[in-house]
Formats: structure tokens, C-alpha cells, sequence
């Protein structure tokens, strides 16, 4: 299914797109702790339009080459009232299948949606069993494949492609076998690590296929709407490393994390969403870790994370009643600073 030839003239609108670059380079040039005009005026701002819900929200499932053109549709018409020289508005059509339990269910967890969420079943497999799936023959790899190569195939320059949730191995392990996996972590650590070098060697797969396949340019990860880095970047879900001590994180979970964002050139994103401070000195450690993005609880801890951490590495803050843009700037002086302020978000 082609998109219209009208929606297909202003996706690949040559001045948007240049103007998408110079936001690039701004942003860029801030996670290189290069001086730019603009960033001496004002703080960097992002503000996502990221249109992926067309009126049957099931075409994702059954038919991703006719969902994905008909959020090019709406992202046509999208972008022409989005034009903005005060905050970055990426074009970006996500494909957000399963939310944070697609990698579940490529293992083969029981996943279902109930109450407008997604939710999962543990594994009845014991702990150090887990087994790398054929992704070959994987239906939920397939759609995702099916979703990229279907956005590439319309031949549209202006817009992202974000990824489905790919998450974390700590998230994924906890995910898959709930509390159990966290007392394992103390009681029988070698089968865990056995089971977290599984999820990250296909997490490790999953990211090498959308590297390869689809332009840096246009490659962002998940929720691109407050997490849209310059191209090359990457991202993972550090959500669940709340629940782990700084000497758990540091020995057990840190060299998968750092090691998964160093498949990038530029290195990546940690997500964080909760009260993660304990981390702060291995994550100032983490080669590979250029930017954290903090949501709700996490966001309150911001200085100690500016104070913490080291001076290329950059934050990302979704401002709320607690954690304001001026309380964000009063913390940071303005460096290092990406305010997030999302115009739209899909719900699924």
C-alpha cells in the first residue's frame, strides 16, 4: 500500500528536513559539550509529534505495511502545523506493538492487554534454562521487521522510525520470572547471569538489524517524543534498577547496559523513572552512557546526578508540578539540558 502522492511530497519536503538537520547538529553538538549560538540563549527543547494511531489500532498486528502507511497519512498532515524555531518537533511514526513486553514475548511470555496497558505471564521455566528463541521464525520479530522495511519501502526522507520497545536485560529478566528472578540474582547468580547474556545477546541482534537496515538519519529508540537523540544514539529501559544495590548493578548489570549502548557511535540513553542514585558512580563509569532521561521520581533527583556524574554526559527531564523547567535550570545553570515537553504521545 503506497502513501498518497501528496503525503509522500511533504514527507520528503527538502527544507523540513534541513531544518530537522540543524536541530541535529544543535543537539549534537551539545552531547559533544561543543559551544553553539543557540545553546547560549536557550535551553535545548523537544517536542515530539510522533503519530501512530490510526483508527484501527489492531493493523499493527495483522497488517503492518497498511499501519504504517496510514501513519505516514497522518503524519502529512501533521507536520504542517508543527513548523516550529523554538523547540525541535521530529517527525516520527513508532511502532509500539506489546509496549514494554514485546522482547517478552519474543521469548515466548504469555502477553496480554487489559485495563489500556500491556501486561505479561511469567515463564514456568526454571531460571538459567532461558534459551536464545529463532528469531528466524519469531512472529513478533517478523512484524517488527515487516513495520521497518514497510516504512523504508514508501521511500520518505523527513520522518523517524522508532523502535519497539527493546528495553533492558535486567528489565527483561524481571519481566519474565517476576520476584523470583531477584532473589536468584542473590541465591544462584550464575544462573541468572546465564539468562541475562541471553537477553542481551538477542537485544544485542535486535539493535544490529535496525542499525543495519535503517538509516541513522531516521533511526531513533522508543518514545522518540521525549527521548530524540542525534543520530547514531541509543537507548535502553534502566526502570528496574531501582530494586538493585549499587554493588549489584556495578558487577552484574552495568557491562551488559554499557556494552549494548556501545554498538552505537555515539553511545546512548539510559531511561530511569524511580530513585536510582545508588548508581550514580558506576553509571559516571559507563563508557558508553551519554545521556539519562528522567521521568517523575527520578527527575527529583537531578542534581545529584548533575553534580555526579561527568561533564559530556547530558540529561533529559519531562518537567512536572515537582521538577519545573525553571527548578531543571536553577539545578543545572542550563548545561548539559534537554527539556522534554511532549505535544503528543499514542496511548498504545
Amino acid at each position: 500500500m503506497s502513501i498518497s502522492a501528496s503525503a509522500y511530497e511533504i514527507l520528503n519536503d527538502a527544507e523540513r528536513s534541513l531544518a530537522r538537520d540543524q536541530w541535529f547538529a544543535i543537539l549534537q553538538d551539545l552531547f559533544d559539550g561543543r559551544n553553539n549560538p543557540y545553546l547560549d540563549k536557550r535551553v535545548m527543547t523537544i517536542a515530539g509529534t510522533v503519530i501512530s494511531r490510526p483508527q484501527d489500532p489492531q493493523l499493527a498486528y495483522s497488517n503492518p505495511e497498511r499501519w504504517v502507511a496510514e501513519c505516514l497519512e497522518l503524519l502529512a498532515e501533521a507536520v504542517q502545523k508543527t513548523d516550529d524555531t523554538v523547540r525541535f518537533i521530529p517527525a516520527c511514526v513508532e511502532y509500539p506493538i506489546y509496549g514494554v513486553h514485546f522482547i517478552d514475548r519474543i521469548f515466548g511470555a504469555e502477553v496480554f492487554f487489559k485495563n489500556g496497558q500491556w501486561y505479561n505471564n511469567v515463564l514456568t521455566s526454571s531460571i538459567g534454562t532461558l534459551q536464545i528463541p529463532d528469531l528466524f521464525r519469531n512472529e513478533t520479530w517478523n512484524l517488527a521487521k515487516r513495520a521497518a522495511l514497510a516504512f523504508l519501502e514508501q521511500g520518505v526522507s523527513l520522518p523517524l522510525f522508532s523502535m519497539p520497545t527493546l528495553s533492558s536485560a535486567l528489565n527483561i529478566v524481571v519481566n519474565l520470572y517476576g520476584e523470583d528472578a531477584l532473589m536468584m540474582m542473590v541465591e544462584e547468580p550464575d544462573a541468572i547471569r546465564h539468562d541475562l547474556e541471553v537477553i542481551n545477546d538477542v537485544l544485542l541482534s535486535l539493535h544490529t538489524w535496525y542499525r543495519k537496515t535503517v538509516p541513522a538519519v531516521q533511526l531513533q529508540p522508543v518514545i522518540s517524543w521525549s527521548r530524540t537523540q542525534p543520530p547514531g544514539c541509543g537507548q535502553l529501559c534502566g526502570c528496574t534498577t531501582q530494586l538493585v544495590s549499587g554493588a549489584m548493578y556495578r558487577d552484574m548489570f552495568a557491562p551488559l547496559d554499557d556494552a549494548l549502548l556501545g554498538l552505537y557511535p555515539g553511545g546512548g540513553m539510559i531511561h530511569l523513572c524511580g530513585s536510582h542514585t545508588q548508581h550514580i558512580e558506576t553509571m559516571r563509569d559507563m563508557k558508553y552512557l551519554k545521556a539519562l532521561q528522567l521521568n517523575d521520581a527520578a527527575a527529583l533527583d537531578l542534581n545529584a546526578y548533575f553534580k555526579g556524574l561527568r561533564e559530556d554526559q547530558i540529561f533529559y527531564i519531562n518537567p512536572s508540578v515537582e521538577m519545573t523547567v525553571e527548578k531543571a535550570i536553577e539545578c543545572t545553570g542550563g548545561r548539559r539540558l534537554v527539556i522534554c515537553d511532549a505535544i503528543e504521545a499514542p496511548v498504545r
